[in-house]
């Protein structure tokens, strides 16, 4: 069985910029790169996870997205592909769920399709939603202060004694 890291996009490697669909405006995070390369050398296999309700919104199309995704992976600059599994959950909030975070539905997939150890996966974000998809797939969670709401105001990061980072960065050096 192998390990994993399930990411969140926006608020955790790259700059929140809320709806973005123009590639020209990703810009990583402090953290991410080196945080990804090392997680990578210790084995754990990536997986982005984003909510992209901008979508479901009719703000922006499927294909901006893939090419927001697409330009992210230019700036990492890992060997491609970066992420051995990629949802993107068009969804809004008021529309039915099929993939949308808190739901643990694609960590769950990933889980079984990928021979995952659930004791050594992790959901890493800087939303309620990311900690929630963790918590309810039974996984490792952990929130990073990169995004636009301090986690520690979260009341499920006190509830189940998440621990916070700085950025990606700080969390990767954590893992084993």
């Amino acid at each position: 069985m192998f390990k994993a890291l399930f990411l969140d996009r926006d608020g955790t490697l790259i700059v929140d910029r809320v709806y973005l669909a123009d590639p020209a405006g990703v810009e990583l995070l402090p953290g991410a790169v080196d945080g990804l390369t090392l997680a990578r050398t210790r084995g754990y296999q990536l997986f982005l996870f984003t909510n992209q309700s901008g979508i479901g919104r009719g703000l922006h199309t499927l294909e901006d997205t893939l090419r927001v995704n697409a330009r992210m992976e230019e700036l990492i600059g890992l060997p491609r592909p970066v992420f051995a599994g990629t949802c993107i959950a068009p969804e809004s909030p008021d529309q039915p769920v099929g993939y949308r975070k808190p739901s643990p539905r694609f960590i769950l997939e990933m889980i079984d399709e990928h021979f995952l150890d659930p004791a050594h996966c992790w959901m890493v974000g800087d939303s309620a939603a990311d900690i929630g998809a963790g918590l309810a797939a039974k996984i490792k969670v952990a929130a990073l202060r990169t995004g636009k709401v301090d986690p520690q105001s979260l009341p499920e990061v006190h509830a189940h004694k998440i621990p916070v980072f700085e950025n990606f960065g700080d969390f990767a050096a954590t893992l084993s």
